[in-house]
Order: structure tokens, then sequence, then C-alpha cells
């Protein structure tokens, strides 16, 4: 009678640890690094229509795309993604503290986030740039942007360089969000947006808005797009392999081409890994 209570305490011993043994063969491959775990974490944008966007259909974007090709060479198929935003002001932060595997979310590579975080890329060179509407033939140079309401997103540096360096005069509007200065575009209420030219395509892409705005085409700077890693991480060159040959197949320019193509967006090539321009 007492060797039973034993074996039974055993037997229940044993389930237990069986358990939980295959409870955590659930858990995501920390760090992502070998490929073909469970799940891999993605940082995007969740609210950057063309780019990075959660819809009621799930992600969609450019760096959707890029990201969804990449874990595929990674050993990650679609369903073992777990997205996660990333807000701008939280990038570093979360690839430091292991909160994602990688970021891609319109992450301009620049000396001081490479101080805290490595980057591979770039995958896409962007311009800041400007966005009117499609019947303004007023606006050809950033110099005609003097006298003119240019807007961008509170927080944003990107009306203050024009203002700086290419139209002094240019009256500066500040509103919460892109889709606010979209929607004082279209009432004229403002002349021009100003960011990336790749986020401008994105909104100007979406359906409700085809036709009604154009880029200038400034090219005002140079915003290199890369995907950021934890320091030291052994993904950055396993995602750059990933990204060459997302160029050499034709993934990437099908990717560019479905995103930004409605609003006319003519994208610079695809840039060479390590080609960062200043």
């Amino acid at each position: 009678m007492k060797l039973r209570k034993v074996t039974a305490a055993s037997a229940v011993v044993l389930a237990l640890t069986v358990t939980a043994t295959a409870c955590g063969g659930d858990k995501k491959d920390e760090g992502g690094s070998s490929g073909g775990g469970k799940k891999i974490t993605i940082g995007i944008k969740f609210d950057q229509p063309g780019i990075g966007q959660k819809t009621p259909q799930g992600y969609a974007g450019f760096d959707v795309d890029v990201a969804t090709y990449v874990a595929g060479k990674l050993g990650y198929k679609p369903d073992q993604i777990e997205w996660k935003e990333s807000k701008s002001a939280d990038r570093e932060t979360m690839l430091q503290r292991g909160d994602v595997d990688f970021i891609a979310a319109s992450y301009s590579i620049t000396p001081e986030r490479q101080q805290k975080v490595d980057f591979a890329g770039p995958y896409l060179l962007a311009h800041q740039d400007v966005l009117i509407r499609a019947d303004d033939n007023t606006i050809k140079s950033p110099a005609d942007l003097n006298k003119k309401k240019l807007c961008s997103v509170t927080g944003s540096t990107s009306a203050q360089n024009v203002k700086d360096n290419l139209a002094p005069k240019a009256q500066l509007q500040q509103y919460p969000t892109y889709s606010a200065c979209l929607t004082g575009l279209q009432s004229k209420a403002i002349d021009a947006l100003t960011t990336d030219d790749s986020i401008l395509a994105g909104y100007a892409a979406q359906s409700q808005f085809k036709g009604k705005f154009k880029l200038g085409g400034f090219k005002m700077t140079n915003e290199n797009y890369g995907i950021g890693v934890k320091k030291g991480s052994d993904l950055k060159a396993k995602i750059n392999k990933a990204l060459e040959e997302m160029v050499s197949d034709g993934s990437w320019q099908k990717a560019v081409d479905k995103n930004f193509g409605p609003a006319g967006y003519k994208n610079e090539p695809a840039p060479k890994i390590g080609d960062i321009k200043s």
C-alpha cells in the first residue's frame, strides 16, 4: 500500500514535469537568432498607411512585406510572427530590452541611433518631400513654400527643417496627426504637408485620396531605412542576406509597387547593403 502511494506520487510529479516541458515548448525562440522557433516578434508602425498599418484585415504596408519576407528567410511562417507596435520614441528601448527581435518601422539609420542599436540594410532610400494638391501648380521647388502654410505633425522636425534651410518665410502649421494634415490639405486650410516621401506616398495611395494629391519630388534629405536589431545581435548578418535575396528575386520591387504605386512614387533603386547616403 505504501509502495503504491509512492508510485502514485511519482506519477503525479512526472505528469507535472511533462506538462511544464510542453508549455515551455510554446515559447518563442528567444532572440530569434537561429530561426525556426515557435514565434518571432517584430516591431512595426501601426498607423502609417503604405508603411506599417494595423487594419481590420491584419497588417499591411511596405515594412510589413519586408519584415515578412525576412522572417521567412529566418525560418518563420507568417502565422509565427507576432507584430508589436513600435512608436518612434520607443524603438531603441524595445530593442535593448528584448521586447522585439527586430524592428522595421520607417527607421532611419543615424549615427546617434547606431550608438544604441545595430542596423541591417538599408533597404529603402527615402527623402524628405512635400505633398500638395494635385491641381496646385504654384509649388514647383522648396523656395515656393515661402508664405505657404506648411503642415507637419506635432513634435516633428520636418517642417522646421524646411523653414530653417529652404523656405524661411513658410508658415508652419502643427497638427496632431498626418491624417489631420491631409484633411487640412484637402480643404485648402494648408498648402503642403512635409515628411518622408515614402510616408507621404503611403497616405496618398489610400483609396479615399487617390488622384487628389501629388508629391513635390524635392528630395530635401536622405532617409536610409534600416532594420534595427539589438546591439551585437547575429541577426544583422542574416537579415542583410535576406534583404539581398529580396532585391535579387524581384520581391522588393513588387512590394514598392504594391504599397506606393498608386501615389506615383518614384522610388530610388534598392540600396546596397551598408551604403548609407548622407
